[in-house]
């Protein structure tokens, strides 16, 4: 049998507490003398109790207009400078997340971390549906996925999809500037 010391609630709290405040890991071993892995464990640790806090108390919402989108991000590299021995492997390059918010409170109510695919798409507003008490008020963005998504989904929806149109940039190679939004136009699911 092995003995493990257990942090103490106060120690853990101080480590939350400094992550929550957007230190990194390894600042956060700074100012509370933890571990490096100590503390990611703590982190995992956290982030499984908050899932499973979501999956069983977000249920039966009463939310009425909820907005929809996908976040991109990536995992060791972005997808063109994956290595040749990664390439294909899950865990390396492209990283979707998929959030559903509340206008009125801003909760999230749902939220997937994926790819940017039909099956993913399925999977999170499966979710979403699943979390909402009564018919709801959907906006999403011009996503291919959703159209063939939220009708199968969703017996009963309020969906409108929000297209953003952009200024085109005179950007020089390898510079990147943010479009300019110069208006929007909606189209009802």
């Amino acid at each position: 049998m092995v003995s493990m010391n257990r942090l103490s609630t106060d120690k853990r709290a101080q480590i939350i507490g400094c992550l929550v405040e957007g230190n990194s890991i390894r600042a956060t071993v700074r100012i509370t003398g933890v571990a490096k892995n100590t503390i990611t464990k703590l982190l995992a640790d956290l982030g499984e109790a908050c899932t499973a806090y979501q999956d069983e108390a977000l249920r039966d919402l009463p939310c009425k207009t909820i907005e929809s989108d996908e976040m991109w991000g990536f995992c060791y590299s972005k997808q063109k400078n994956i290595p040749d021995e990664f390439k294909g492997t899950y865990g390396y390059g492209d990283v979707w997340t998929w959030i559903a918010i509340c206008a009125d409170t801003k909760l999230i109510p749902s939220w997937l971390v994926g790819e940017r695919t039909t099956e993913d798409c399925m999977t999170f507003m499966r979710d979403l549906k699943g979390r909402m008490s009564n018919r709801i008020q959907l906006s999403t963005d011009g996503h291919q996925t959703y159209m063939a998504t939220i009708p199968y989904i969703f017996d009963e929806v309020d969906w409108a999809q929000i297209h953003k149109i952009y200024k085109p940039q005179n950007v020089s190679p390898g510079r990147y500037s943010p479009p300019v939004c110069t208006g929007t136009k909606s189209r009802c699911g």
